[in-house]
């Protein structure tokens, strides 16, 4: 995103959604792809232990990789590491895969009520979260039109994540461990896909609004 003061206020404008899909698609590759490659493919050849196995060396081997060649290791990486560690012991020892998938299934249900919960409050999560994520000057969040925006967002976002739970319980239960991990992926990559469009979509109509009138509101 570009900002780029105008008059006292601030105009907007993101990159071109060609450039958006080329920045994101080597890290869903990375981060959604390979990991199911990665289980699936130990799964077949060295049982579960082993794909609970390759699953954490995966991740940390990530990790060392970035340290070697100098890359910083986000804080994100580190606690996905430790989570998919917890994940695999508990997995190991109750000796169900279906425990390891769980777990990230009933975390994303939290995320969901999370974002359903900021709605009522008027304190949207997705707000905090574009705060955080994106150096945007605090007079853009006072029009009353962004805030309104964000509340739809999150809203969406509950939803979007509702769905994921939902129809990942239902495979996760009904069908076997390959056929979750690949339908999974597809879906997640939909629904995600999906979300992104319409959330890209609407914050380029509210720039248009917003950049037509600058000015916060009081």
């Amino acid at each position: 995103m570009a900002a780029v003061a105008e008059g006292g206020g601030h105009h907007f404008e993101l990159p071109r959604i060609r450039a958006l899909l080329l920045h994101a698609l080597p890290r869903f590759a990375e981060g959604v792809i390979a990991p199911v490659a990665v289980f699936y493919a130990a799964l077949a050849l060295l049982g579960l232990n082993g794909a609970l196995a390759a699953a954490v060396a995966w991740v940390y081997g990530g990790i060392i990789f970035r340290y070697l060649r100098g890359h910083p290791v986000s804080g994100m990486l580190l606690l996905a590491a430790v989570g998919v560690t917890v994940r695999a012991v508990l997995a190991a020892a109750t000796h169900s895969a279906v425990v390891y998938f769980l777990q990230p299934t009933l975390g994303t249900l939290m995320v969901s009520m999370a974002f359903l919960a900021s709605v009522p409050l008027g304190r949207p999560l997705a707000m905090k979260l574009a705060r955080d994520m994106v150096p945007i000057p605090e007079a853009f969040f006072r029009h009353d039109k962004v805030h309104q925006f964000f509340l739809r967002i999150s809203l969406l976002w509950s939803m979007v994540l509702f769905v994921n739970v939902g129809l990942s319980l239902w495979m996760l239960f009904n069908e076997s461990i390959g056929t979750y991990l690949w339908l999974r992926t597809s879906m997640v990559a939909g629904l995600g896909a999906l979300g992104v469009g319409v959330s890209v979509m609407g914050f380029k109509r509210l720039l248009r609004h917003v950049n037509r009138d600058p000015s916060p509101a009081a």
